[in-house]
């Protein structure tokens, strides 16, 4: 049996590497579509369009947000000088930058201590940073896809649960047709008889058979059980079965209304509102599948 995927799902992992520690989440709710949200560190930025393909690869419904940032550890010995040649071209650049926009603010210390280079400290190897990141990524969609598998499976569980009471309640509704027909022939007979002193057999005939017509479930009892069962074959077949599903129930909730229009007895539009409520949480359940 494939897997089943919710589009909810959260995963979280970190990485060690000489140029800090790279840490990366990956969280989804719903969403008719992948909708992809990236909120990355400016280390990062440049292997986006890698990281929304290898995303899109394993994950096709949901809104998926990516976060990733490059944590630096506090140095534990701090140069002794700063770089001068950095430091001066920092100033140049400065300069250059006031003359074009006169009103900006200078740069402050913490700024200038904070740029790339200036305690001497060399920022981590691009391509190194990249491979790694995408590795972690692989890793972190490994255990995405597994969280979103076991909560799959409960609404599989779920799902099939309610396939089963909304079958036990048609097949209590196949038995209604005769009784409902026969009680029908008796309160007509009756009503004839009050108006008339000898009832015509033919028109109690004729009232009777378009009675039947009117009432008759037995198409809707069937599609409703044919739907059921597609349910349970796309259940069963797993992958990205959410639209195919959602259509379903679509499906099982015009049956059921067409039931409920033919309810001429208490039980069968009792039944009628019990089969929509079972949809209906079946839906609800469905929207959660990719």
């Amino acid at each position: 049996m494939s897997p089943l995927h919710s589009m909810t799902g959260y995963a979280s992992e970190t990485l060690e590497t000489p140029g800090g520690r790279i840490h990366l989440e990956l969280r989804a709710v719903n969403s008719r579509f992948l909708d992809l949200v990236f909120k990355l560190g400016e280390e990062f930025r440049a292997i986006e369009p890698l990281l929304r393909e290898r995303i899109a690869e394993k994950v096709r419904r949901g809104k998926l947000e990516c976060r990733i940032q490059l944590i630096h550890e506090e140095a534990s010995d701090l140069p002794d000088q700063l770089d001068a040649n950095r430091l001066a071209r920092l100033a140049r650049l400065a300069e250059s930058a006031r003359a074009a926009f006169p009103d900006a603010q200078p740069l402050g210390l913490g700024e200038i201590l904070r740029w790339p280079g200036i305690l001497g400290i060399q920022g981590p190897d691009p391509e190194t940073l990249a491979q790694n990141t995408l590795e972690l990524l692989d890793q972190a969609l490994a255990e995405f896809n597994a969280s979103r598998a076991r909560e799959g499976d409960k609404l599989r569980t779920a799902l099939r649960e309610r396939t089963q009471a909304a079958r036990e309640r048609v097949a209590e509704l196949r038995p209604h047709t005769p009784a409902i027909l026969a009680a029908y022939r008796n309160k007509l007979q009756r009503r004839m008889q009050e108006l008339f002193a000898s009832p015509d057999p033919d028109r109690l005939h004729q009232e009777v058979a378009l009675f039947a017509q009117k009432i008759d479930i037995d198409e809707e009892l069937d599609r409703l059980l044919t739907h059921l069962d597609e349910v349970d074959r796309v259940l069963a077949g797993g992958g990205s079965t959410g639209k195919r599903l959602d259509f379903l129930m679509q499906e099982l909730h015009r049956e059921a209304n067409t039931l409920g229009s033919k309810a001429v007895v208490a039980e069968l539009s009792q039944a009628s509102i019990e089969l929509k409520v079972l949809i209906e949480q079946m839906r609800e359940q469905v929207q959660n599948l990719e």
